[in-house]
């Protein structure tokens, strides 16, 4: 059965008349939503019969969908022909003031999308269209076209017939048949950021339609089965547990939790000391909320309730004798629970964090469930107690019991070892670990690269870059990196600057490290607006540090590379900047969190990393040549490819934008 709200070949879409084809998409809007929008239903008119009379002289093969629905971006696409040899995508804009520049940039966003999550879509043309009924639009160049999406088109009322028959003297033959009954029944698999799955998952999506794009990312859908099941066999047995959920960067952890809090009828909550990560959600849903014609109250104060600082959520409980309202919570990057020495400072507790979490669920007598989601280096804060702690308080908690993937036992690394032998009160469970990276669309192989080179493994690193290729690209010019963003950022991808928050010295290169992570108005503005406002990411401006982006993600990535990591006797050497000068920290733990702050920033992209490595000054002790040279010579070595240079794409006129 097909998606869009309307389907069938061209001979068809001539034999139904104008009125039917709007009366059955009226009939969906109406299922769909609880008002029929007399507006909606006059722009279909318009459109319809636009298209009828430009297809007039089109193949009687050729298939029309109306109205297909991108869930990943909450909107549908006017319509789809699949034109025989290519996928053509139509936006329509009534009127003669159309040809708008966030008209153009979401059609072309909208083929993005079909290329990048549609399987049918992935060995045609996709040719974006913008119709703007009584618009003048301008003279077409015509692009080369191949397997990818083309700049957009414009055309209207009375171009349109002429431009779809260009269209079909000017593609090439393909080299496998666009089959329309075949394209309509393939796979939408789309991957969304976490600000997009927490909008669909609150609107009540299920996390199976927020499935990868690729087929062997099925564990995502299966580790969110298992943590359904274990939720539900503690509510009915009447028991206390703990599943921990493991996985690499990018696998879909928080995905995976935000689908327990948003489907779980018992009321659960969602427990981050990410902040920026905290105010992004909400002020996205808050956002939607005053779109559809709602208040942001309602949603604002049920997104409180589901998404808390955990901070505050243990201040709120730690001095009551009552159960908390939730039965269930999800800690997000549990690993990063603080140790007993922290809470005695922080909180006036005796216990970890992971202690204090237990002891209050643990109020609950009949049943309780503690989600852990465990992510692996992410740790960039002193405090933080790793795995053990959690092991370490369920051991002294006879009530308590847990779940877990097999890594979590034995472990090497004391961060991410819950036990070292398997204890009565643990239960093992494959299907908990998340080892497929989702975040990375285009490549899989990032996330393995990315750890064989912050390990220093450069033989590794660079077998991966030859054998898989990877999403990374090198630079040594700031122009050069902004440039590079700007033409890879097409339709609404969104691009940004990070760099790590002691990369002091690239003040000297006009990138100040100190972004207000803890300012909610300055974190939506970033995460959630669009250039020409000059606060939003892809202004290009100023870069968000590991404290801002840790948990959230970019299309595109700028990558900073300060000389707070720096190469020296073939390892890498994290230092601090204080006064004037460098400083060697000797502590392991400091080590490992100068490290892993790079592990953040280099895993932040969902398309591509472009690394900038500045070339130094030989007149600033504080800033040697020599030590970024050594740093880009690792990197190269490491299979990263240098960024082409590019001319500058022209900004969208922001005047023009605003009109």
């Amino acid at each position: 059965m097909s998606r869009s709200w309307w389907s069938g070949t061209v001979a068809a879409f001539r034999a139904s008349g104008t009125e039917d084809i709007v009366a059955r998409l009226a009939l969906r809007l109406v299922e769909v939503h609880p008002l029929n929008r007399e507006e909606q239903v006059r722009a279909w008119r318009g459109q319809v019969a636009v298209l009828a009379a430009a297809l007039a002289g089109a193949p009687a093969g050729w298939r029309v969908l109306l109205e297909y629905p991108l869930i990943r971006l909450g909107r549908r696409i006017d319509a789809v022909i699949l034109a025989g040899r290519a996928i053509l995508v139509l936006e329509f804009k009534a009127g003669a003031q159309g040809f708008t520049p966030e008209a153009r940039r979401q059609v072309d966003d909208d083929a993005l999308d079909l290329r990048d999550f549609h399987a049918g879509s992935r060995h045609h043309p996709i040719v974006p269209v913008l119709v703007a009924s009584r618009g003048t639009p301008g003279p077409v160049v015509w692009p080369l076209f191949w397997h990818a999406v083309v700049p957009v088109l414009d055309a209207s009322a009375a171009t349109l017939p002429a431009l779809l028959a260009e269209l079909a003297v000017r593609l090439p033959a393909p080299d496998h048949p666009l089959d329309g009954d075949a394209w309509d029944a393939a796979p939408y698999r789309p991957v969304p950021t976490i600000v997009e799955a927490a909008r669909m998952l609150y609107a009540r999506h299920g996390v199976a339609e927020l499935a990868a794009a690729r087929a062997d990312a099925a564990n995502l859908t299966r580790t969110a089965a298992a943590i359904r099941a274990a939720i539900a066999d503690a509510g009915a047995a009447g028991r206390h547990v703990v599943v921990f959920v493991t996985g690499i960067p990018g696998a879909g952890k928080t995905l995976c939790g935000l689908n327990v809090v948003f489907g779980a009828e018992s009321g659960a909550a969602f427990l981050t000391g990410n902040l920026p990560l905290v105010h992004v959600m909400r002020a996205a849903l808050a956002r939607d909320a005053r779109a559809q014609g709602r208040g942001p109250r309602q949603p604002w104060r049920e997104t409180e309730s589901a998404i808390q600082p955990v901070n505050g959520f243990l201040r709120d409980n730690q001095a009551r004798a009552a159960p908390p309202h939730e039965h269930v919570v999800v800690f997000d990057e549990a690993q990063r629970a603080w140790d007993a020495a922290f809470g005695r400072r922080k909180f006036g507790h005796d216990g970890s964090e992971a202690a204090l979490i237990l002891d209050i669920l643990a109020r609950h007598r009949d049943w309780a469930v503690v989600v852990a989601l465990v992510g692996g280096g992410q740790e960039i804060n002193t405090g933080e107690a790793g795995l053990a702690e959690w092991g370490a308080a369920l051991a002294a908690r006879p009530r308590w019991r847990a779940l877990a993937a097999p890594g979590a036992v034995g472990a090497a690394d004391p961060r991410q070892c819950l036990v070292a032998v398997q204890p009565p009160w643990l239960e093992v469970d494959p299907a908990l670990h998340l080892d497929v990276p989702v975040r990375a669309i285009r490549s899989a192989a990032a996330a393995p690269w990315v750890e064989a080179v912050l390990a220093g493994r450069q033989a590794e690193a660079a077998a991966i870059a030859a054998e898989r290729g990877v999403p990374f690209r090198l630079t040594r010019s700031l122009p050069a990196l902004r440039a590079g963003l700007r033409a890879r950022a097409r339709g609404l991808r969104r691009a940004g600057l990070v760099c790590s928050a002691g990369a002091r010295r690239l003040v000297a290169d006009g990138l100040w490290p100190a972004f207000p992570h803890l300012d909610a108005d300055a974190v939506a503005h970033w995460f959630l607006d669009r250039w020409p406002d000059v606060r939003a990411s892809d202004a290009l401006e100023l870069p968000a540090t590991q404290f801002a982006c840790q948990g959230l993600e970019l299309d595109f990535v700028g990558l900073a590379w300060g000389n707070d990591l720096i190469r020296r006797a073939g390892a890498w050497l994290p230092r601090r900047f204080t006064g004037t000068r460098w400083h060697v920290s000797r502590d392991g733990a400091r080590v490992a969190y100068g490290i892993n702050t790079y592990r953040v920033l280099l895993t932040r992209a969902r398309y591509e990393t472009l690394i900038y490595v500045p070339q130094g000054d030989l007149e600033d002790a504080t800033r040697p040549p020599g030590e970024f040279d050594a740093i880009a010579s690792f990197l190269a070595e490491c299979g990263v490819a240098l960024l082409q240079t590019e001319p500058e794409p022209a900004r969208p006129d922001p005047v023009a934008a605003l009109l």
